[in-house]
């Protein structure tokens, strides 16, 4: 995920957390709450109760590669804050991509014409 895309400043993550609206899974919590800028941001947080340097990297890693796909297809005009809960220490790739998949779905940041366009493009290859 390029940088320009992440938050990284603690204002925007507090504004995030103060202002945004949640979306539960029991692998991820995400928080979305709509900026001016013409792009989407995305700041990623795991806490030491998740585990070791090592575990929190990785989940991170792996939040982040999980948006990485996502991106192209989510509306933009957005902060989203992805917080591991407990349970993402032991779950395997696919269940998270799969959680993060769903929450943005639920959450309507989806954008139906190039998610339509996306796959339209990937069935015709």
């Amino acid at each position: 995920m390029e940088r320009k895309l992440r938050l990284n400043r603690f204002t925007d993550f507090r504004r995030v957390r103060r202002l945004g609206k949640s979306y539960a899974h029991p692998l991820v919590l995400l928080i979305a709450s709509p900026n001016q800028l013409p792009q989407i941001r995305v700041g990623i947080v795991t806490s030491r109760a998740l585990g070791n340097a090592v575990t929190r990297n990785r989940i991170r890693r792996r939040l982040r590669a999980c948006m990485d796909e996502r991106l192209p297809s989510l509306a933009p005009g957005w902060d989203l804050l992805l917080i591991g809960r407990q349970a993402i220490g032991t779950a395997d790739f696919g269940q998270i991509h799969g959680a993060v998949a769903g929450l943005l779905e639920r959450a309507g940041l989806v954008d139906v014409r190039d998610n339509a366009a996306s796959t339209a493009g990937r069935l015709s290859q």
